[in-house]
């Protein structure tokens, strides 16, 4: 087993940052209705778990659409960010200048801007991209009387909307600094990805009292291991190549929806319905028998 090269104290410190940021701006739908089961709380990664695709592309899609930035604007951001998404901490050079301009588009914008729009782009362009199979993982520990937190590297605020309109307690993103309601273009932190997402849940914990031991995480990436690694029931969703591997090689829960989405996509509705029902069926029975 090869050994983990140190971060950078820059970085790191920039990851607890963005943990801590974004722990702070969680919005708690379900305040006036705490949970029965107060210790323990499930955490999902959104893009490629809970949704097909990534949430930031649908965003700057909706918002390029809006004369928000130019063709060439939305096109250097892409790259930056899917460079981020694959490499992660490996250049601190790159990943300094995604820093610097991963939400560089809405600055001189105002938050309840990106909110309004962000509502409206959820319906155009989110809503028919939620996995079945996930969204009833999701209702499972809502039905146990859990907490259920998105935690993701897009901004807080699509995060916010998107664990609203599925009716879980709250979300974790990456939180974008700004002076009476106007963004700035810059990040608080870090972006919310790979070690930011573990001090996000360490920082939730923290406040809600969790017991990491008695809590759930889900995501689809092996970047996302520190959030992973520190719960007592860490499952991959649609993982990438190495994170099935890692999940086997632990015994970790695998779940994988995709296929049912291309059979829905082909017309064969039906089948697709079934793999969902039954893979929803199964998650339940492994769960409830964890609990």
């Amino acid at each position: 087993m090869t050994e983990k090269r140190p971060r950078p104290r820059n970085l790191q410190a920039r990851s607890v940052l963005a943990g801590e940021a974004a722990a702070a701006a969680a919005e708690v739908e379900s305040a006036l209705t705490p949970p029965t089961d107060a210790e323990a709380a499930a955490f999902f990664d959104v893009d490629n778990t809970v949704m097909q695709g990534a949430s930031i592309f649908h965003l700057a899609r909706g918002l390029h659409r809006r004369k928000f930035f130019t063709t060439r604007e939305i096109l250097g951001a892409a790259w930056k960010q899917a460079y981020f998404r694959v490499v992660g901490v490996e250049d601190p050079a790159h990943v300094a200048d995604a820093r610097a301009s991963a939400l560089g588009f809405i600055a001189g914008h105002t938050v309840q801007e990106l909110q309004d729009l962000g509502e409206e782009i959820f319906e155009e362009a989110m809503a028919d991209r939620i996995w079945p199979g996930t969204r009833a993982l999701a209702q499972l520990h809502l039905d146990e009387g859990q907490r259920v937190w998105l935690v993701t590297a897009a901004p807080i605020e699509i995060a916010q909307i998107i664990a609203r309109r599925l009716g879980l307690t709250g979300a974790l993103g990456t939180v974008a600094e700004h002076v009476d309601g106007v963004y700035t273009g810059r990040l608080v932190g870090d972006m919310l990805h790979g070690p930011a997402k573990g001090e996000a849940v360490r920082a939730i914990a923290e406040r809600e009292g969790l017991d990491l031991r008695r809590c759930s995480a889900y995501s689809d990436s092996y970047n996302d291991l520190p959030m992973l690694s520190m719960v007592g029931d860490p499952c991959a969703i649609n993982p990438d190549a190495r994170l099935r591997a890692h999940a086997r090689e632990q015994g970790w829960r695998i779940r994988d929806y995709r296929t049912g989405r291309k059979a829905l996509r082909a017309g064969a509705f039906v089948g697709a319905a079934a793999g969902a029902v039954t893979g929803a069926v199964a998650a339940g029975a492994t769960l409830r028998r964890r609990r």
